[in-house]
């Protein structure tokens, strides 16, 4: 089938009480990695791209493999999205360049600010069949250019959600309520704990509309201690508990970003090849079970986290 917008699967996901998985892709083994998964699942799925992908891999490059996923794997809803949109521009570019949704970024504006930039977007987006995810809060953490202090962070105020989707027309709306971006998610020792009582608030005054989370990664440990165990250096990496993704799918989230983790399995599973096989050289031979590896952690958030699985 050809790309489809969030807007069925949101629909269906809210009302089945799981929620879509949306996995930042980056290069083909990641692309094929994640279809490949959704299709042996039978699970839809977004494939968003951030401005530093289209940075890294061409806008170009990235589409024609997104279409070639589509090809390979027919009968699973497709999703092209946009991740942090940072402007008017790379929103129009997105959607002029064959994305099906696209996210605009205006949580660091003022909140009048806010609404007339995620309004302009959302014009131009609907009169090309495209939606759009405006966004609430400010989540800390760092994910491309995205960079925020924990102290600059806020959550969303469920007082400003009804005025905010009313005057914008967004088809979706991502909120802070504890998540970040990044693998230092949380301090170690602490407690992880997202705030259900916004959630509920904001679900109360949104009933029926879409919630998404971003920076919800859990940072799997196994893959955490691969990578110190291989040479790398990443002490006190923390994610969101997966127990909490899946009581926020239950409820009015319907599209979980999952990003570092994806990074963590490939980045692992690749240090550890080459202290395994010093001697190789070729990347088919350590891509190949780094993207074996990708598609075996994204089953799993499909079925354990996402309750996705058989949705399509």
């Amino acid at each position: 089938m050809p790309l489809v917008t969030s807007k069925e699967m949101f629909e269906k996901a809210y009302k089945g009480g799981y929620a879509i998985g949306a996995f930042n892709v980056n290069n083909m083994e990641i692309v094929q990695a994640i279809t490949e998964a959704c299709k042996e699942e039978k699970a839809p799925v977004i494939l968003q791209v951030s401005k530093g992908a289209r940075a890294y891999a061409n806008h170009t490059y990235l589409v024609k493999l997104v279409e070639a996923a589509i090809i390979e794997c027919p009968d699973i809803p497709v999703v092209l999205h946009l991740d942090h949109g940072p402007d008017f521009e790379t929103c129009k570019s997105c959607i002029d360049g064959g994305f099906s949704s696209v996210m605009i970024d205006g949580s660091s504006n003022s909140f009048k600010d806010n609404i007339e930039l995620t309004k302009k977007v959302v014009e131009y987006a609907h009169a090309h069949g495209v939606v759009v995810e405006g966004e609430l809060g400010t989540l800390a953490g760092i994910e491309d250019d995205v960079k925020v202090e924990e102290g600059e962070s806020s959550y969303t105020r469920p007082e400003e959600v009804e005025e905010f989707v009313t005057k914008t027309g967004v088809d979706s709306l991502a909120i802070a309520i504890g998540t970040s971006h990044g693998a230092y998610k949380f301090k170690p020792g602490s407690k992880p704990q997202l705030r259900f009582d916004i959630l509920e608030e904001v679900s109360r005054r949104l009933p029926g509309f879409p919630i998404v989370l971003h920076g919800s990664s859990s940072v799997p440990q196994n893959y955490v201690e691969m990578v110190n165990q291989f040479g790398g250096a990443m002490p006190g990496a923390i994610g969101v508990p997966e127990d909490q993704l899946r009581h926020a799918a239950s409820l009015s989230v319907c599209k979980i970003n999952i990003d570092s983790d994806l990074r963590l399995a490939m980045t692992g599973t690749i240090r550890k090849y080459f202290a395994e096989h010093p001697e190789k050289f070729d990347p088919r031979d350590y891509l190949k079970p780094a993207r074996a590896n990708i598609k075996e952690l994204v089953r799993h958030k499909l079925i354990d986290v996402l309750g996705c699985a058989g949705k399509a």
